[in-house]
């Protein structure tokens, strides 16, 4: 196939290597696309043949999803138990590599145990019965955007901004009648950002007196959570703002990269959008039969008279050249720290591998907790 040598096909590893590597193309790049079309045709072929067992795992593996496009500490987890049964295993490296993943997950645990302690303390799982407990999905996703030890408070602090935005979304297209909804947002909207560099915010704490009373308890635990993370952030000098990755990992802040955020920069944009359409790919299905809106399936489907299968293959290809965005974008000079760049990309892999399997967040007992 054009300029690839049909003779290559026969070192699978290397045709290995080579399709995980097409994945981190970027518009235009012509070879790099011919050459995912040249491995993929082989790899799919080398496992109709008897090849090794381990080899054949490795290759299955990679067509499901690239390991550019996976969560990080999963497939970390997946991998030692692949590379224990390989035949070229080195003992102390695979016991090196379980040390330091058990290491790691002793942090998250700890991490864990204070959001489990918050998360109680709010009462809203106990006190609102149509919100989703999902406080495992939710701290997940901050393991998937950046497990390192060193960043546990921004791993604690997303996790509370996770399950309030999960429960606000639940009092949104569950619960909340119209009338509700917008007194709801009307008490939100006054709260005020008094400062974009430090922490001060000012509240209007009587406009929760309109609220029916299971709303004045989602009010109290926003209220009560902004308030206890700007403290904490203020404490320590280092300035945030509310719901974004970015105030958590970064200090100081720069105004360069304030501006950028209000523009709402290109590496946010091209992850956000690698969410969305995820999500769409995963709970679509569920969503509309309980009357929600239609997704970008549904859209793609009316527009074109295509069936869902194809509005789905295409919603695939939106992601994967959106991919190839967020890879030009990661590199470009940038006013933000490699760490939060980081965060973008992870927030990505972590949307596929949450919903790959369905809505591995708002359904449990699926198949997404089986592969995890």
């Amino acid at each position: 196939m054009g300029g690839f040598k049909a003779c290559l096909s026969e070192d699978i590893q290397g045709i290995l290597c080579l399709y995980e590597a097409s994945y981190l193309s970027i518009e235009g790049e012509s070879i790099l696309e011919e050459a995912r079309v040249f491995a993929k045709k082989h790899l799919e072929a080398c496992l109709q043949q008897n090849i090794d067992e381990n080899l054949a795992i490795l290759v299955s593996h990679a067509l499901e999803l690239p390991l550019h496009w996976r969560m990080l500490r999963l497939e970390a987890r997946w991998f030692i138990d692949a590379y224990e049964r390989s035949q070229d295993m080195n003992p102390i490296l695979l016991e090196f590599a379980k040390l330091d993943y058990n290491m790691v997950q002793a942090k998250h645990q700890e991490d864990l145990k204070y959001a489990s302690r918050w998360w109680r303390s709010t009462r809203l799982g106990e006190k609102l019965s149509f919100v989703r407990d999902r406080l495992m999905e939710n701290f997940l996703w901050t393991v998937g955007e950046i497990f390192e030890p060193q960043f546990g408070y921004c791993r604690r602090m997303l996790t509370k901004v996770n399950a309030m935005i999960t429960t606000i979304d639940d009092v949104y297209d569950v619960y909340g009648t119209l009338e509700e909804l917008e007194l709801f947002t009307d008490a939100v909207d006054r709260l005020v950002a008094v400062d974009l560099l430090y922490v001060y915010f000012r509240w209007d704490i009587n406009a929760m007196d309109q609220l029916p009373e299971y709303m004045k308890i989602c009010f109290l635990a926003l209220y009560n959570s902004t308030n206890e993370m700007a403290y904490d952030i203020h404490k320590e000098q280092a300035p945030v703002i509310l719901v974004h990755a970015f105030f958590f990992v970064t200090n100081p802040i720069t105004e360069d990269a304030l501006e950028c955020m209000e523009q709402y920069c290109n590496i946010i944009r091209w992850s956000s959008i690698i969410l969305r359409l995820s999500d769409d790919l995963g709970t679509s299905s569920d969503e509309l039969k309980r009357g929600d809106v239609p997704k970008s399936i549904q859209c793609y489907m009316h527009e074109t008279g295509a069936c869902e299968e194809d509005a789905r293959e295409h919603i695939k290809c939106l992601i994967g050249e959106t991919w190839k965005k967020m890879n030009e974008d990661r590199v470009v000079e940038s006013p933000f720290s490699q760490t939060f760049i980081g965060i973008a990309i992870n927030l990505a892999r972590m949307s596929q591998c949450m919903y790959q399997y369905g809505d591995g967040h708002g359904v449990q007992n699926r198949e997404t907790k089986d592969h995890g």
